[in-house]
């Protein structure tokens, strides 16, 4: 009997030391309550105050179950998966309001989260990177990019024509949407360009580039979890977040174990929310997706020690403090805002799975190939420079690093969405000329 009651006693401490998101059970349990009473009566305010705490909720509670799943903790990236998809199941078939997923809709597309995060992310994650590293990455990346954009469509096009589906049509059709930068820098200008070639209305092919554009984005999503657990079995495949075989430590991992204090957070949100409106503000005079403008402008300030040693920290830790809090109430709203369940459904075949998974595996395996020989890390070269371009953009971004676990590369990633999305459009007019 006494036996019982230390084990029942080690219960009860378990479950009273168990905490979710920082918060003690009971706790969690009373705020879920009153955010969810409020979410089915409706009352839930609109804008951020109203999408936070239901994001935030919803988040937590599919991240928790998602890293304590076994298979899908080992082999699918664990709680992303499980946020993306679990939230994009609740509203799709209504099981939360619809009014609700308006709210968060809205706070994701109309008022900007996901820039606001991405922004972020990049301007912390560049300015804390080693600037002689920064300058050996970049003279090197695109190449990497290269190998996986040749290898994708290469594949994809040899299965398609194996199979019948015909050379040209996967190339066009599944591999160039896929590997195209998301749908708003992809899909919809790729659309536009093969509508003018082709001669064909532009709102019929984006249904057939839609479909593969989805599901693309959630077989790298799946890739990303593998390819980390890969690394584990592997560990001289990955750097386990660090990029080229070389790279040096990060300096800002040493000095952020200062303290952090309220204004080192103040000074990190005005610069990355500055940087973002000063590639909003090039973007008007330069043809260029604004996100690689503020990427490029981030790297050029890093580069020539443009902004003191102190602001770079503050960056650094404002970037950590949005990605450490933020990231799995992001991940909700790219489920609700950003998956299109009924297109990854529709598409469920076998012949299109099997041609959206190889231009997802060819990405993977060019660029860790060539990443290899450029000294990379075979497992980051193929997350940044092959999975985040053959994902959704920026969203999908997002989502493979953190099912991978690798957000401190996002600069990396969104290179490859931005300008690499950039070059598929040029890749895709000289496609056009010679297939049509």
């Amino acid at each position: 009997m006494e036996r019982e009651g230390v084990i029942g006693n080690s219960r009860v401490s378990s479950i009273k030391d168990f905490r979710i998101i920082g918060l003690s059970l009971p706790f969690f349990l009373i705020i879920s309550t009153v955010v969810l009473m409020g979410t089915y009566m409706e009352k839930l305010p609109k804008g951020m105050v109203g999408a936070f705490p239901i994001m935030i909720v919803i988040g937590a509670l599919f991240n928790e179950l998602g890293d304590r799943t076994p298979i899908v903790k080992d082999y699918f990236g664990g709680g992303p998966i499980v946020v993306i998809f679990g939230s994009a199941i609740l509203f799709t078939y209504g099981v939360l309001p619809k009014s609700t997923g308006d709210i968060i809709v809205s706070f994701m597309k109309s008022e900007g989260f996901l820039s606001f995060y991405i922004a972020a992310l990049i301007t912390g994650s560049i300015l804390g990177m080693d600037r002689k590293l920064l300058v050996k990455a970049a003279l090197r990346y695109l190449p990497v990019i290269m190998g996986g954009v040749i290898a994708a469509l290469g594949l994809v096009g040899l299965v398609g024509g194996l199979i019948g589906f015909g050379v040209k049509k996967a190339i066009l059709y599944i591999g160039l949407p896929i590997m195209g930068g998301g749908m708003g820098a992809g899909a919809v200008p790729l659309s536009k360009i093969f509508g003018e070639a082709l001669h064909v209305d532009p709102t019929g092919i984006m249904s057939v580039m839609i479909p593969a554009l989805a599901l693309g984005n959630a077989i790298a999503i799946v890739a990303a979890g593998i390819l980390d657990r890969i690394g584990k079995v592997k560990p001289n495949l990955t750097g386990n977040g660090v990029l080229i075989k070389d790279q040096e430590e990060n300096i800002v991992d040493e000095e952020i174990k200062e303290p952090i204090n309220f204004k080192s957070l103040g000074v990190g949100l005005l610069l990355s929310t500055s940087f973002f409106v000063w590639g909003v503000i090039l973007a008007q005079y330069i043809p260029v997706h604004s996100y690689a403008l503020m990427i490029i402008s981030v790297a050029i300030a890093k580069a020539g020690g443009l902004i003191p040693r102190e602001y770079e920290i503050c960056a650094y830790q404002w970037f950590r403090f949005v990605m450490v809090n933020l990231t799995a109430a992001l991940l909700v709203g790219i489920g609700v805002a950003y998956t299109d369940l009924s297109s990854v459904i529709a598409s469920f075949n076998l012949q299109y799975l099997l041609l959206v998974s190889v231009t997802v595996f060819g990405a993977i395996i060019g660029s860790g190939f060539v990443g290899g020989l450029l000294k990379f890390y075979p497992i980051e070269a193929s997350i940044t420079a092959g999975l985040c371009m053959a994902n959704m953009g920026g969203t999908g971004d997002v989502a493979v690093l953190s099912s991978a676990k690798r957000m401190n590369l996002m600069p990396f990633a969104q290179i490859s969405s931005r300008i690499g999305g950039a070059f598929m459009l040029i890749l895709a007019t000289i496609l056009l000329k010679i297939f049509a």
